[in-house]
């Protein structure tokens, strides 16, 4: 049975997540709708990361399997057709073998997370970004964002409800960008890792939005890594922020 990697963008904001829910709009479902417009049936799809409600994709990638051999460039249109008019499109599409999967192949997954700074209420970039109302200082941002690189026990920064099996990751990048955005300042917080912990990149934000405030110093960052507590994290931010935007094989299937 063939096979084929899909690239997927999408803005979260309809959607309770990546995950495929009973009573609920998800991408997922989505795209399995759309594949059984093609070819009847149930269809189920696999994908590296799963996001949460809101997040939103630019890269995310999945995998189906059909009967039919098909161009892959063709079933990318035909699914971007039944996709109307939801806001998801296959934006690439490729064959792969039949034993490649697009969550266990996978070497990294890339994240980033939009802040905008201003008090004005956004409005071009509403639902897209996390919005504060004062200016963050981001060269205090990166020395407490420094003690998150690298191999730790991440307990603060994921969610109780994390069903990961251990705590324990290594984050091989954090680079924060400051960026003249279309709606004002804004930073980009870029994080790069194989894999990652519920709600591990939202809990870093908000902490080190905390810094860039100055309610923190920056030491405080490695004071709560270092103490394993959720309590110990800072607040959460929304989701709104946040995009997957690259997932990293050892051979890309869209090259």
């Amino acid at each position: 049975m063939p096979r084929y990697a899909l690239q997927v963008e999408y803005h979260g904001a309809p959607f309770a997540g990546w995950q495929r829910q009973a009573d609920q709009p998800s991408v997922q479902g989505a795209i399995e709708a759309a594949l059984a417009r093609l070819e009847p049936g149930p269809h189920t799809i696999a994908a590296a990361g799963r996001t949460d409600a809101g997040v939103h994709a630019t890269a995310q990638v999945a995998q189906c399997d059909l009967e039919k051999d098909w161009d892959p460039f063709r079933l990318s249109e035909a699914l971007n057709h039944h996709l109307r008019p939801a806001p998801v499109a296959i934006r690439a599409c490729a064959r792969v073998a039949e034993d490649w999967h697009a969550r266990f192949s996978a070497l990294e997954r890339r994240y980033m997370f939009r802040l905008l700074m201003r008090r004005a209420p956004a409005t071009h970039d509403a639902g897209l970004v996390w919005q504060v109302p004062h200016r963050l200082d981001p060269e205090a941002i990166r020395a407490g964002a420094a003690h998150l690189v690298g191999h730790h026990d991440f307990t603060t920064f994921r969610s109780v409800i994390c069903q990961a099996k251990s705590p324990v990751k290594t984050l091989d990048e954090i680079r924060i960008e400051e960026h003249d955005g279309f709606s004002g300042p804004e930073l980009r917080f870029h994080l790069r890792a194989r894999s990652f912990l519920h709600n591990q990149v939202r809990s870093i934000v908000g902490t080190l939005e905390r810094v860039g405030a100055g309610r923190w110093p920056p030491s405080r960052v490695a004071e709560a890594l270092e103490a394993r507590d959720r309590a110990a994290c800072g607040p959460v931010c929304p989701p709104q922020g946040l995009y997957l935007v690259g997932v990293g094989y050892p051979d890309d299937p869209f090259a």
